[in-house]
């Protein structure tokens, strides 16, 4: 059977259809419309477009920003803050005319790259971090995913930053709090800092190519980002103490990340030793829409309906 997973992105949607063994056999993008109705006629014609180079596929999975409310049903804490309040899962259902299955964007992420990707191999945790647009986290145990009693498993960027120094100012965040890791440690977060400290706003990309040529306010600016996200992966680490830590995410391709940040880890973590690896995702952007399409079995049903993710 043909999977089929969509992964609901900020700034573009994407389908992919996977076969059996996981390779992508077609792939097709489109920019996030913005608004409710739109978004859900774009991720019809995406299913649409993918099986129609593919082949017919099964039920959808779909990786999203938020998570499902276990009292209402309802869409929250999406970056996207229209798809909040939204019944997604049944809304995609009605124009799909199948089977839907939802899970964070972090958590499909996890479930890709722990079924065949940086963390595969792994029998223990795998844990993935987003580090984008926003950040977040997902957890793998045993090959599962792991979404917690309340759903908020891996919401990992809207904790705060640990072992605040003087220079940890409290930025304020779109979930109307301050100080959450997605404000330091996303890509726009690291792209603020800089702004703070230089009253220039430039991009991520510039800041790291300024700071590889010595250029002092980007050395300092990358430099705090990978102390700060040492300290917070070191969290995790006291918490789950995983096997491998995958990291996706535009930020994730700064190479600086996997020499400088395993020490300040091993430095924070409650431990006397620390040597699991932290590695970039083998699947780079694709490893959300992968992860989608794995939260259906091979052998789903048509009749086997619901919005989560299964345990």
């Amino acid at each position: 059977m043909i999977r089929i997973g969509v992964d609901f992105g900020g700034t573009k949607i994407e389908a992919a259809a996977l076969n059996a063994s996981g390779a992508v056999l077609a792939r097709e993008r489109a920019p996030n419309p913005g608004g409710y109705d739109l978004a859900l006629q774009t991720v019809a014609d995406l299913v649409r477009a993918v099986e129609a180079a593919a082949g017919p596929g099964g039920p959808v999975g779909v990786g999203m920003p938020g998570s499902i409310s276990p009292r209402t049903g309802l869409i929250r804490n999406a970056n996207s803050q229209y798809l909040n309040g939204r019944t997604l899962g049944p809304d995609l259902e009605a124009v799909l005319g199948r089977p839907v299955r939802l899970a964070n964007d972090a958590n499909c992420m996890a479930l890709s790259e722990a079924t065949d990707g940086a963390g595969a191999g792994a029998t223990g945790v795998v844990f993935g971090a987003i580090l984008g647009t926003g950040c977040g986290g997902g957890v793998v145990v045993g090959g599962k995913l792991l979404e917690g009693a309340n759903g908020v498993a891996g919401e990992w960027g809207h904790t705060p930053l640990p072992w605040q120094t003087d220079q940890d100012r409290a930025p304020p965040c779109w979930c109307g709090r301050k100080g959450c890791l997605e404000t330091y440690i996303s890509g726009a977060g690291f792209e603020a800092d800089y702004q703070r400290s230089t009253g220039h706003r430039r991009s991520a990309t510039l800041i790291v190519e300024d700071a590889r040529g010595g250029e002092r306010w980007a050395t300092q600016a990358l430099g705090r980002y990978i102390d700060r996200l040492g300290r917070a992966l070191a969290v995790i680490v006291d918490i789950l103490d995983p096997d491998v830590i995958v990291l996706a995410g535009g930020m994730s391709n700064v190479t600086e990340l996997y020499g400088q940040v395993p020490p300040v880890v091993a430095e924070h973590v409650f431990s006397d030793v620390w040597s699991s690896r932290i590695v970039r995702a083998v699947h780079g952007d694709s490893s959300g829409v992968r992860g989608a399409a794995w939260l259906w079995p091979l052998d789903a049903s048509r009749a086997d309906v619901g919005q989560t993710a299964p345990a």
